[in-house]
């Protein structure tokens, strides 16, 4: 590594450390081989040992070439899926066996080695679609978020491979109408119930499903089908194994050594004030868009790096959020087409704002709109009245930052229920209020996430070791949410009053903001030209005649009615166009009912 380069690494600049640190196939003196090099600063004797050499610690001693504590050995004649680590005396004098943190490749769990594989000259198919991607302000956005293991594992129950998982999930997400599917973390990750939060492997994809061309195969066909693909990444801590990144080199190379050491999870929390650090997770991540052509990066837990472990109490982590607005200003020099996403349940200001006055991400998870919705979807209609704000306080400050509206895997997990079991009411009434609120969620302002499962309205919670339970299409119930999940992005992506300008007030108004006796709400959304009118019924009461107040006079269609048959409904919906009178239309609103009304012909009056 040149100079400039190894500083800018120590120094916290650097977003392309995986060019150099790690094990890198290339030819020298007219041999080829594999270079690797580490960055373990407080190590002495340090060798690389694998299957190749039969894992002598004699056979190839890596030569310390940089007084920083770099070390590199040049080893010809390697291959593809050989397995290694690094053997050294660490800065206690105790022998000990390391993965390489810039690993591309590992073993699968409970293995513990890295593996060599060359990731360079995969062939990618999809310059047309990385060409005309953009950050989808003013696009509409669907999101299925995933678990790449637990969506579909073949007739012989184990894991489907990334190319398996590609044959599947394609024709679904672009028959259902979903725009991005996103991935939880797919870094290697020993223990699978912690769904890829606590990795050991930070540039490794998840071997249990394949390697990493496979996994670029996968990428590249939802691209070459339209569909873009976020990561999600957590920076904030890793899993705790001794063979992993804990006490590296017999320091606390990664993590804290204070209290925080020990994260909320019992992971280890990485000192995001190091500088090396910043440049490990900033190339992480950053390999991730330039290796895998991810298009958005969803950065988990903010509010533990905002804070220390998350709680304000402690007071704000100045170093992490300076790790934070630095890792969002390279992506964006680097990458201008590529989101950034912040998992944030903080009231931090001016998360989605510039790095000069705020933290840079382009897109913020509204947790307080999830919390305040599923609370009140879970009310006996009775009581709603008396927490009728929760419903309308989002709009409150909505402005402040650029929000999506996440029904995430974090909803339907330990005990919190699936979002049917939180709704409120019988067999029926649950089915119907569910229709509703995704039916909300399409209609407020904000780029959409559904976890996936939310699609089948299922009673039992996610499994990570478990299928979805795809079996319950077959049941009319059930297949009729899904329907509804594929008619409500259709509709999204047709109108665009639906997602042009949702951040700007103007496209917004309430029309029943206040009507907690009734609870029914409604309000307009419009945009060149386009009005459209969204109803909600949050009772089981029906209405043969209710009044919706409009802005403007003119024949009104019902383009969409929760409560129609082929979504399990009554059938209680509104067939013929409707016109305004005095400022009002008056329409059938059922028990329940959730429904959106577009302006298809305005009464002009004639000039006098």
């Amino acid at each position: 590594m040149a100079f400039g380069l190894l500083y800018d690494y120590l120094m916290g600049q650097s977003i392309d450390a995986y060019t150099y640190f790690g094990a890198h196939f290339e030819k020298r003196n007219g041999v080829e081989g594999v270079v690797f090099r580490l960055y373990a600063p407080m190590a002495s004797d340090v060798s690389v040992v694998g299957d190749f050499n039969d894992w002598s610690v004699y056979a190839h001693k890596m030569n310390k070439i940089d007084d920083c504590g770099v070390y590199e050995i040049f080893i010809p004649g390697l291959q593809n899926y050989q397995s290694y680590k690094y053997h050294f005396r660490n800065a206690k004098g105790v022998y000990v066996d390391k993965i390489d943190p810039y690993a591309f490749f590992s073993e699968v769990a409970p293995g513990t080695c890295s593996r060599l594989f060359d990731i360079e000259n995969f062939k990618w198919h999809d310059s047309k679609f990385l060409k005309a991607r953009d950050r989808n302000f003013d696009k509409p956005m669907s999101i299925y978020e995933m678990h790449a293991g637990s969506w579909l594992k073949n007739h012989e129950g184990r894991f489907s491979s990334y190319e398996e998982l590609a044959d599947e999930l394609i024709p679904y997400v672009t028959g259902m109408g979903y725009t991005h599917v996103e991935f939880m973390p797919i870094m290697m990750h020993p223990f699978l119930g912690s769904w890829g939060y606590q990795a050991t492997g930070f540039y490794s994809c998840d071997p249990r499903y394949g390697n990493p061309f496979q996994l670029m195969s996968l990428i590249d066909r939802l691209h070459k089908a339209g569909i873009g693909v976020i990561i999600d990444f957590a920076p904030v801590h890793f899993a705790n194994d001794s063979w992993a990144l804990k006490d590296y080199d017999g320091t606390h190379l990664f993590e804290y050594g204070n209290k925080y050491r020990i994260s909320p999870w019992g992971s280890l929390q990485f000192d995001l004030g190091k500088d090396p650090v910043r440049s490990f997770l900033m190339s992480a991540i950053n390999f991730y868009v330039e290796k895998y052509h991810a298009d958005g990066i969803r950065i988990d837990a903010v509010s533990n790096i905002i804070f220390y472990n998350g709680d304000k109490r402690n007071g704000t982590n100045e170093g992490a959020i300076e790790f934070i607005k630095r890792l969002n200003g390279k992506m964006h020099i680097a990458h201008d087409s590529v989101m950034m996403i912040a998992e944030d349940s903080s009231d931090y200001p001016g998360v989605t704002k510039g790095t000069d006055i705020g933290l840079g991400f382009d897109y913020k998870w509204d947790l307080g709109w999830m919390n305040d919705t599923l609370k009140y979807y879970a009310l006996d209609p009775i009581y709603k009245k008396y927490d009728h704000n929760k419903l309308t306080f989002s709009m409150a400050y909505f402005y402040s930052d650029n929000f999506m509206l996440p029904f995430s895997h974090d909803e339907v997990v330990h005990g919190k229920g699936t979002l049917l079991n939180k709704m409120w009411g019988d067999y029926y009434q649950k089915f119907a209020l569910l229709r509703n609120l995704i039916t909300y969620q399409f209609g407020h302002p904000g780029k959409k996430l559904n976890f996936m499962g939310n699609e089948f309205g299922s009673f039992d919670e996610w499994n990570e070791n478990k299928s979805l339970p795809w079996e319950l299409k077959q049941f009319p119930a059930h297949n009729s949410i899904s329907h509804l999940y594929h008619d409500l992005n259709l509709i999204y992506r047709a109108h665009p009053a639906m997602y042009i300008g949702e951040h700007n007030p103007e496209t917004f108004k309430w029309l029943i903001v206040d009507n907690n006796i009734d609870s029914v709400f409604a309000f307009t959304r419009r945009v060149n030209g386009e009005t459209l009118i969204f109803v909600y019924n949050m009772t089981p009461n029906f209405y043969e005649g209710f009044g919706i107040p409009v802005e403007k006079e003119g024949t009104y269609v019902e383009i969409f009615n929760s409560d129609k048959d082929v979504y399990g409904g009554a059938n209680q919906y509104n067939g013929a166009p409707l016109g305004s009178y005095a400022g009002y239309i008056t329409i059938k609103l059922a028990s329940f009912g959730a429904m959106i009304f577009k302006l298809d012909k305005e009464y002009i009056p004639p000039k006098e």
